[in-house]
């Protein structure tokens, strides 16, 4: 598996920056956030995109996949009754793919809580219908670009719309698109599901609706630094001969992003090593 790095941890350095100093930690790759690219990221030049890929390259690492999608531009939403906003959106993740694709990308999460959020006035059935027209529409431009495009079940304290692994996949199902899947925050699942982490993977990753995975503690700090216990989900991934990307997502940075980003590929690269003297 690749353990990658969300790049926001590290956003007040340049993007140069944060690719050579993950690769100094020993990460494999950067998960990019658009939005620190700028509050229209879906339309940065082709000279961009290839200076931010030849950055990554030549820090020894890959733009392994693209998260938060919709904080910019604002204003929309994959599900809400405004069929303008609906197109909009349509049209910025038709465009982040494209990004994707040019960045060497190969997978996009798609959680943006904000933008997926059921109004208290809207129904729930409708909401879950516009979303999956949504879906639909994109599935075409992720085949084309052959990426991944990852539902995201998030917990119900950020979003009140698709908050389980059963729920991500229903909808999946529904698009029935193979660029379509979803993925696992431990988080998210740590707060959402039933099972332990390590159950959760056992239960799901044989599906292989699950394409991705983001490691974060339920104090929204990296591994390591909060309650839950990670080798058992290591060692899931490890028994499932999980090879794609681990990314590495805390939203609280303590006592900085730098210092985050250390402690976590320190903390996760232990345990890998512990597993591999073990078998």
């Amino acid at each position: 598996m690749k353990i990658v790095l969300c790049n926001e941890v590290v956003r007040d350095l340049e993007f140069a920056e944060q690719c050579a100093f993950a690769a100094e930690l020993g990460y494999d790759g950067i998960e990019l956030a658009p939005f620190t690219l700028g509050e229209e990221p879906h339309l940065i030049s082709a000279e961009e995109r290839a200076r931010l890929r030849r950055a990554a390259s030549d820090a020894g690492i890959a733009i392994v996949s693209l998260h938060w999608l919709l904080v910019t531009p604002a204003g929309l939403s994959i599900n809400g009754p405004d069929q303008a906003v609906r197109r909009r959106t349509v049209e910025v993740i038709e465009r982040l793919i494209e990004l994707a694709h040019d960045l060497g990308a190969t997978a996009l999460v798609h959680g943006s809580p904000a933008q997926r959020q059921v109004a208290p006035d809207d129904d729930a059935g409708d909401a879950w219908q516009r979303a999956r027209e949504t879906f639909a529409a994109i599935a075409p431009a992720a085949e084309a670009a052959n990426v991944d495009y990852c539902l995201e079940p998030l917990a119900p304290r950020e979003t009140n719309f698709i908050n389980t692994i059963t729920q991500a996949v229903e909808l999946v199902e529904a698009v029935a698109s193979p660029a379509f899947c979803t993925m696992i925050d431990t988080c998210a699942a740590g707060l959402a599901e039933a099972e332990p982490l390590s159950q959760v993977f056992d239960t799901w990753l044989p599906t292989g609706h699950v394409r991705h995975v983001q490691v974060n503690d339920s104090n929204k700090r990296g591994p390591g630094q909060g309650p839950q216990i990670f080798a058992p989900v290591m060692a899931a991934l490890a028994r499932h001969d999980y090879r794609r990307s681990v990314a590495v997502e805390p939203f609280d940075y303590v006592p900085d992003g730098p210092a985050a980003a250390a402690r976590a590929i320190g903390y996760l690269r232990g345990i890998e090593e512990t597993l591999t003297w073990q078998r």
